[in-house]
C-alpha cells in the first residue's frame, strides 16, 4: 500500500451549522419558535433560542487561518472558510484532504447536545428542536451527500424516556450513533452509575444497534487548575480526561446491565489506554477483596475494552507503537476539521508518517485504523455509493485540484463573504 491508496474515514469532525438548517425541518406549528440565526452588526453571528445565545469561537473554525489569527474570540460565518458551514463545500474540502467520509459533531447544539438542554423554559419545544436538528443532520447533511457523512444524532439529555424514544427514531432512519456527555456529573446530570436514569437510553441503544460517542469537553469542569493556568493547560490535558470516562463506565456496572453497549471515546486520543488497561487489569486481580465485578462473564478490563470500546485519535505517534496492546480492532482515526487540532489539509501525509514511524506497514492493519474499524463500529458502508477505487486518498484528491487549501487570513474571508 502507498499513501494514496489509503481509505480515510474521520470519526470526529465538526459542523458549523448553516443559518437555514431549521427552515425545512421544523413542524409548521413550531416554525416561529425555532432557534434564530442572528447576524450581528459586528459580524459575530450567533443563535438565539429560549433566552439562550450561543455562537462559535475561533478555535472551532481555524481551517486555513494563519496561526497568529487563532484564538478564543467569537467569530461569525464571514470570517470562516465556507467549508466550515456549507456542506457542499465541506465535501470539496474533504476531497482535497483525501477523506471519504466524516462524522460531524454539533457546534451550536453543543458537542453532546448540552447547549440545547440548558434551556428549561419549554422542554417539550426543546425535544422538537432536537428532532429537527437530527432530521437536518440525517436527511440533509448526510442524505444529500450520500456516502460522505456518518450520521450522528443528539438526544434530549434531560429526559430518559425522551432520549430512548429519539434513539429508536433516528435508528429507524439509519443513524447508528448518538453523542452524550462524557462525564454527565460534570454537566449537572446523573452519573452513569444511575441505572434508572440512563437505563432506558442504553437499552434503546443496544436494541437499536446504536453506539454512544463521548466527546471530550463535558468533563472540563472536573479539571481544577491554578487560577493563573493558561488555556494551554486545558488543551493539553483535555484528552486525558477520557481515562476518567472509561473508568467511570467500566466500574459503574454499565456493562453488567448492558453487555452489548458500544462506546467511542471521541477526540480522546489513545496514548492513555495501554496504561489504564495495565492498571485496571492488575487492580481487578489484586484487589479482589473489594468484590468488584465489571461484567457478568468476568471479563478483564482489557477484554471489555476490546469488545465494547473504540479509541479515537487525531495524531498519536507513540501510542501507535503499542496498538497490539490496546487492540488494533479498537483504534480509529479522526481529522477534527475545522478545529485547531485538525490535520487538514495534510491528514494523509501526517497519518502515513505516524504509521511508518510506528512500524505499521501491513495493509490489513492500516485499513483497520484508517476506515474499517470505524465502518464496523458505526454500521457504515463506505462503498455503498462510490466504488472503492474512487474512494482512495489519491482518487479523491484528483477530483479536487481546483480547491485552494492555502493559508488565508480572516480579512480575506470577510472580503469574499461581503462580495458574495
Amino acid at each position: 500500500m502507498r499513501m494514496d491508496d489509503m481509505i480515510l474515514i474521520s470519526i470526529d469532525d465538526h459542523i458549523i451549522e448553516p443559518e437555514d438548517m431549521f427552515e425545512r425541518q421544523m413542524p409548521e406549528r413550531y416554525r416561529d419558535e425555532a432557534p434564530k440565526y442572528v447576524r450581528a452588526d459586528n459580524g459575530l453571528d450567533h443563535w438565539e433560542f429560549q433566552g439562550f445565545s450561543t455562537g462559535s469561537v475561533g478555535l472551532n473554525a481555524v481551517a486555513s487561518w494563519p496561526h497568529e489569527e487563532w484564538g478564543m474570540d467569537p467569530v461569525g460565518h464571514a470570517e470562516m472558510r465556507p467549508g466550515c458551514y456549507r456542506p457542499d463545500l465541506r465535501v470539496r474540502d474533504m476531497d482535497a484532504n483525501g477523506v471519504l467520509a466524516s462524522m460531524c459533531f454539533p457546534t451550536f447544539a453543543g458537542f453532546n447536545g448540552m447547549s440545547l438542554a440548558r434551556s428549561t423554559i419549554d422542554r417539550e419545544l426543546t425535544k422538537v428542536i432536537v428532532s429537527a436538528y437530527n432530521d437536518w443532520h440525517i436527511d440533509e447533511l448526510a442524505g444529500e451527500h450520500p456516502g460522505r457523512f456518518v450520521p450522528l444524532a443528539i438526544v434530549p439529555v434531560f429526559d430518559p424516556e425522551g432520549m430512548a424514544a429519539e434513539v429508536r427514531r433516528v435508528a429507524a432512519k439509519g443513524c447508528h450513533a448518538i453523542t452524550l456527555p462524557e462525564t454527565p456529573y460534570g454537566v449537572d446530570l446523573p452519573s452513569y452509575d444511575d441505572a434508572e436514569y440512563w437505563g432506558p437510553v442504553f437499552d434503546a441503544c443496544t436494541e437499536s444497534d446504536v453506539a454512544i460517542c463521548l466527546h471530550i469537553g463535558g468533563s472540563f469542569g472536573l479539571l481544577k487548575r491554578p487560577p493563573q493556568a493558561s488555556i494551554d493547560h486545558l488543551i493539553v490535558l483535555a484528552p486525558q480526561l477520557s481515562a476518567v470516562t472509561a473508568t467511570d463506565l467500566m466500574l459503574s456496572g454499565t456493562f453488567i446491565r448492558h453487555p452489548e453497549l458500544r462506546v467511542a471515546l471521541s477526540e480522546g486520543g489513545i496514548g492513555w489506554i495501554s496504561f489504564l488497561l495495565d492498571r485496571m487489569d492488575r487492580h481487578v486481580w489484586n484487589h479482589k477483596w473489594t468484590g468488584l465485578k465489571i461484567t457478568t462473564d468476568d471479563k478483564t478490563p482489557s477484554e471489555l475494552w476490546r469488545s465494547n470500546f473504540l479509541g479515537c485519535f487525531i495524531t498519536d505517534p507513540a501510542a501507535l507503537r503499542v496498538t497490539d496492546r490496546i487492540g488494533v480492532d479498537t483504534v480509529a482515526w479522526e481529522c477534527d476539521f475545522p478545529h485547531s487540532d485538525s490535520t487538514w489539509p495534510r491528514s494523509p501525509e501526517l497519518l502515513w508518517g505516524e504509521l511508518e514511524g510506528a512500524g505499521i506497514s501491513a495493509d490489513d492493519v492500516i485499513n483497520k485504523i484508517s476506515w474499517e474499524n470505524a465502518s464496523r463500529f458505526f454500521r457504515f458502508d463506505p462503498f455503498a455509493h462510490r466504488p472503492r477505487v474512487e474512494s482512495t486518498v489519491g482518487a479523491l484528491r484528483a477530483t479536487a485540484t481546483d480547491i485552494d487549501v492555502s493559508e488565508t487570513p480572516k480579512a480575506e474571508y470577510r472580503r469574499r463573504y461581503a462580495a458574495a
